[in-house]
């Protein structure tokens, strides 16, 4: 079967040559290269144009591990990573390792059931197994698909092809589907990154499969593809509830479906369905972040009400949720620490997660009292969290929403924020203890408590370079404070 892009044999001769070059090594040892995984079922969705962006995975037949290796160690520098089921990293030498990350090249692989849930697997690589047997094990049909490299030849045994054109989720082997709970979290993550839906029958598998074993490390794993890979992950959380993940894994997910909004501000309805309108929101600015500060955008968004249902009345005939952005904070401290979120690229994610989650309403309450509002309250603000991060938290709580609603209060926020410099972090202080021990104090907490002091001063402006701190310090020690010379 040809796809909508024509012959696959022509589009693969703009594959990159070093891909080629492994794949001709390993024929000429006796082997045979497939090239498995996302990047063939996003070049036959395509219609055989190749996608940009991926990583290769390389699958090889009938070539022993040690025969294998000799053939990598020829082509570049060979990192064992499984070595039961043998799974190497091949970083190309010269110009390829410029152009291409590792290569992930693996022997079939064969799986025995030895214990329960996710973890309780044998796995062996296995160069005689048939592609039938090799690719049963894998979740979905349509990333059960293989090519050949130097052919341009499908091997498509489950009807991958067909499945990607219907925009369907088609576990591959129903048996071997459900031994595995983290495909639960995949068909959640692949059905919003494709924007595909979930077979029915597939679904059901997916609802009757335990998913009390998941680490959280795994968990995570699916859950950071979901809110980072996918255009729209709304998508992903509507299955994640209605294949009964939200129910299982995530109470405070679970909350805010049907918790109830005051509908002058909410014309889109529950807590849950304006989290979803909000991460798609998010999802849509996050794109100029490093990794670390994508993550924690979307973190905080989803988990932006978590405060809502155990604070939402009906006051005087409105529905109000007084205090919820503070009483949201322990919510999602315990969700971060379900999917143990903490540092990530020596980025304090859960500092900042939480601290935009207590905060996420500041942008307008500054704004309503902007007359009043003096500099040092951003750069105040700017100690506990980014307001470039909170920003773009507050703007996306803003617009995940049915209506028009303005995002003047928010422009205007980061706006101020930027002029200040503090977008990003609070001003460095400009008195330093070592100004004062220059002076002749002694070393001791008097030192602290007037660098601090002279600190608050700059926040609020009334001190703005060193000549006027020094100026500061010495009032507060002639005020009464520690003398030079002082114990």
């Amino acid at each position: 079967m040809i796809g909508p892009g024509g012959d696959p044999r022509t589009t693969l001769r703009d594959l990159d040559p070093y891909v080629i070059e492994v794949a001709r090594a390993v024929a000429a040892a006796g082997g045979r290269a497939f090239l498995v995984g996302g990047w063939v079922r996003e070049w036959v969705a395509a219609g055989y144009r190749l996608p940009g962006g991926h990583e290769f995975d390389l699958e090889v037949y009938r070539l022993p591990p040690e025969r294998l290796v000799a053939v990598l160690h020829r082509l570049g520098r060979v990192n064992l990573v499984g070595e039961s089921f043998a799974v190497y990293k091949l970083q190309p030498h010269g110009d390829a390792g410029d152009r291409l990350p590792p290569l992930d090249v693996s022997l079939p692989r064969r799986d025995q059931r030895v214990g329960r849930g996710h973890r309780g697997f044998a796995i062996e690589g296995d160069p005689d197994l048939p592609p039938a047997e090799a690719t049963r094990r894998r979740d979905f049909t349509v990333n059960a698909m293989m090519c050949d490299p130097l052919t341009g030849d499908i091997v498509d045994l489950w009807g991958g092809r067909d499945d990607l054109g219907r925009k369907v989720l088609r576990a591959v082997d129903p048996a071997t589907f459900v031994e595995d709970s983290l495909r639960v979290l995949r068909a959640v993550q692949f059905a919003a990154r494709l924007e595909f839906a979930i077979e029915p029958s597939t679904a059901a598998l997916c609802r009757g499969i335990d998913l009390a074993d998941l680490p959280a490390e795994r968990l995570w794993g699916e859950i950071e593809k979901l809110l980072l890979k996918a255009a729209r992950p709304s998508i992903g959380l509507r299955w994640a509830l209605d294949l009964g993940v939200v129910d299982r894994l995530f109470p405070e997910l679970k909350a805010l479906v049907k918790c109830q909004q005051e509908p002058e501000w909410h014309p889109e309805g529950d807590v849950w369905v304006h989290t979803l309108m909000a991460i798609d929101c998010a999802r849509r600015v996050i794109d100029d972040l490093p990794h670390e500060k994508q993550v924690t955008v979307m973190l905080a968004v989803l988990c932006h009400d978590f405060g809502k249902p155990p604070t939402t009345a009906v006051v005087e005939g409105r529905i109000r949720s007084y205090e919820h952005e503070e009483a949201g904070i322990a919510p999602t401290e315990a969700f971060l620490d379900r999917l143990r979120i903490h540092t990530l690229n020596g980025y304090d994610v859960r500092a900042q997660v939480v601290a935009l989650v207590e905060s996420h309403l500041a942008p307008s309450h500054l704004y309503k009292n902007r007359d009043s509002v003096g500099d040092g309250a951003f750069r105040r603000l700017a100690r506990r969290l980014e307001p470039e991060l909170l920003y773009r938290v507050s703007r996306s709580d803003c617009l995940g929403r049915t209506g028009d609603f303005s995002t003047e209060a928010h422009d205007w926020f980061i706006a101020r924020a930027r002029a200040l410099g503090v977008e990003e972090k609070p001003p460095g202080p400009i008195l330093m203890g070592r100004h004062l021990l220059d002076m002749g104090l002694r070393p001791g907490p008097e030192v602290g408590r007037i660098v601090r002091a002279v600190y608050e001063m700059q926040l609020d402006g009334r001190v703005v370079d060193l000549e006027g701190a020094l100026l500061a310090a010495r009032a507060l020690l002639a005020g009464g404070g520690a003398r030079p010379g002082a114990a």
